[in-house]
């Protein structure tokens, strides 16, 4: 994986593309930290379907039908009068 200082993957970022598709992830880093990876598409979206599903989705396949949950009757409106001034 080749890395690149952020400022030459802005200045050359053509370039960046390229190389990410023939050779693979490319690192970009700023101020000497590891900040993003370059990846081509066709990568990166087998990697989005390979990733474990969320933990809505685990829920929702385990509860196939929504539960309804009883909610008790509220009392009527009880309206008070304004006190005078």
């Amino acid at each position: 994986m080749n890395t690149w200082p952020v400022q030459d993957a802005k200045a050359r970022f053509s370039e960046l593309i390229e190389q990410s598709v023939k050779q693979g992830p490319q690192l970009v880093t700023k101020r000497g930290l590891a900040t993003a990876v370059v990846v081509p598409f066709a990568q990166w979206q087998s990697m989005a379907h390979a990733a474990k599903p969320a933990l809505k989705s685990l829920l929702l396949e385990r509860m196939p039908e929504p539960v309804e949950l009883a909610v008790p009757a509220r009392e009527p409106l009880k309206l008070r009068t304004p006190k005078a001034l």
